[in-house]
């Protein structure tokens, strides 16, 4: 199983409503037929220190397989951070990763 971890930095502008009740349920109409087995949004919070967070908010999207992340990506990643305007002034900071556990 592989995760993508899409981070957005901090902005001046992230609609959480928009992102939450458009943009990730289009996320999963596109790509729950690509091997999308789970996703979670995480919203970032001051640290131990207080400091503020590195990304206001994290999705992680879980898919089965590498090879359908990458075609599901290749199919519908343009559509997809298309969206991205619609909710944020930032750009996203995208991280594939291996599930060790």
């Amino acid at each position: 199983m592989i995760v993508a971890t899409v981070m957005y930095p901090p902005s001046a502008r992230f609609d959480v409503d928009y992102y939450m009740n458009k943009h990730m349920p289009l996320v999963r109409a596109r790509c729950e037929g690509g091997g999308l087995v789970g996703t979670q949004v995480l919203k970032g919070e001051a640290g131990p220190d207080g400091a503020a967070p590195p990304y206001q908010v994290v999705t992680l999207l879980s898919f089965a397989s590498l090879a359908e992340f990458q075609s599901t990506m290749q199919q519908h990643g343009a559509e997809l951070l298309g969206d991205v305007p619609n909710f944020t002034d930032s750009q996203p900071a995208i991280q594939v990763n291996t599930a060790l556990g």
